[in-house]
């Protein structure tokens, strides 16, 4: 995988050295972003049971006019909540492995070609 980070074109290649730095603050603000992602599926998944709770608490005849969401809604909401954001988790955990690869890989002279997002990162800051 190193091998395939370090050919490549001249024009994202960089000392290994000079982005140390910088590797190490795109994986803590890739994990910030991961822990963010996280605390929103947690609060979805509170809030939907807690709705869960206090429909099943209701009596019999407040059910029957109470209703329920639709199980399609439901459906579309666990994938809008949690499937896309634990794909989206999955996509920048395996960011984090490549930095990582990088970081503990590399030789400090060695000239390292970059990914796209990663220079993309570094222009920004």
């Amino acid at each position: 995988m190193l091998s395939a980070l370090l050919t490549g074109s001249s024009k994202n290649q960089r000392k290994a050295a000079e982005i140390y730095p910088f590797l190490e603050a795109y994986i803590a603000r890739k994990e910030q972003q991961i822990a963010e992602i996280e605390q929103v599926i947690e609060r979805y998944e509170k809030k939907r049971l807690m709705e869960e709770r206090a429909y099943q608490s209701m009596s019999p005849l407040r059910r029957m006019f109470a209703g329920k969401k639709p199980d399609h809604h439901r459906a579309v909401e666990y994938i809008h909540y949690v499937k896309k954001p634990m794909e989206q988790i999955r996509r920048l955990r395996m960011e984090i492995e490549n930095a990582k690869v990088i970081l503990n890989q590399s030789v400090p002279e060695e000239m390292i070609t970059l990914p796209d997002e990663m220079e993309k990162s570094i222009k920004d800051v």
